[in-house]
């Protein structure tokens, strides 16, 4: 497996494609990346909130001249964490999957930041994400910002001379996951179809579509695979999972989301919500289930 270096930042990974990092990739640290050539370019992602996002432009204006104004954006699904930061690539031509745009409007930033708001209402649930997610990031100045296009299966594009191939996988993590990968540059970024280190999220399924996915880049040819969360990695990331190294992933209460998602899919028609759900993970925790004694703990600064 290629050994690349698990920093916070932006990471050459050739071919003038860059990935940016944040460790240490769990509930809400996501990747993204971005591809230039000459003047034109294409950003892999936004963040999970405007201050991150921000940081992540500057520092990629800073480093790549190509990059002082985004004029694409891909969207690899509808989670906030790789959406959220929109708004400030606001005047680029946004792309994603038709699944995806109908998901991202039924989940606004305003509910997540009303989760937060309201958590010691709410219960459990709201209170646990608060404790995994909601006091790391700030979504009350997050406003909603739309895709500009969107597409059904495969959309081919070109950023300069390089080819582009969007490719939907989902729905799998979430109703519709998307690849972006580059043949003749032998790159993909895989949006949430894959987490390194990190137990993966059934937000939609089934899972059958996530093996799919993984097939599908096993049968690219490919030498570097970016990942939604966690360290740069290649495609024996992607094929290595053995019950050794599954029990040191981070996020282990995800394993209650997971086991719900694949009880809908061989048939269960009753359907907990997902509030129901973050407060089984929260009692998860409480019973001393989770693996976290064997990570310390994140060094993340908390959001007034």
């Amino acid at each position: 497996m290629a050994n690349w270096q698990f920093t916070k930042g932006l990471h050459d990974i050739g071919n003038g494609c860059y990935a940016y990092l944040q460790p240490d990739g769990g509930w809400g640290w996501s990747n993204a990346g971005l591809i230039v050539d000459g003047e034109e370019n294409l950003l892999v992602d936004t963040l999970f909130d405007l201050r991150l996002t921000q940081e992540m432009l500057d520092t990629m204006r800073d480093a790549v001249p190509a990059a002082r104004s985004i004029r694409t954006l891909v969207n690899t699904h509808s989670n906030g964490d790789h959406t959220f930061g929109n708004q400030l690539v606001r005047g680029a031509e946004i792309i994603t999957t038709k699944a995806t745009a109908d998901e991202m409007l039924e989940r606004p930033p305003e509910h997540l930041a009303a989760l937060v708001r309201d958590r010691d209402q709410l219960g459990d649930g709201a209170r646990f994400l608060y404790e995994m997610m909601g006091k790391y990031f700030r979504w009350d100045d997050v406003v909603y910002t739309e895709p500009t296009r969107t597409f059904d299966e495969q959309l081919n594009i070109k950023v300069g001379a390089k080819q582009v191939r969007l490719v939907k996988a989902g729905p799998a993590h979430t109703r519709g996951d998307l690849l972006v990968y580059l043949p003749e540059r032998r790159i993909v970024f895989t949006g949430d179809l894959l987490f390194m280190g990190g137990h993966p999220v059934i937000w939609a399924g089934p899972i059958t579509n996530w093996i799919k996915a993984c097939d599908t880049i096993l049968g690219w040819d490919v030498d570097v695979v970016v990942p939604g969360h966690g360290p740069i990695t290649d495609k024996t990331g992607v094929a290595q999972i053995s019950l050794d190294p599954y029990a040191d992933w981070i996020d282990s209460e995800r394993i209650i989301l997971n086991v719900a998602a694949l009880y809908r899919e061989y048939g269960m028609t009753e359907r907990p919500d997902v509030m129901t759900l973050w407060a089984d993970m929260y009692r998860f925790h409480q019973a001393g289930l989770c693996n976290c004694h064997r990570h310390p703990a994140p060094s993340h600064p908390v959001v007034s």
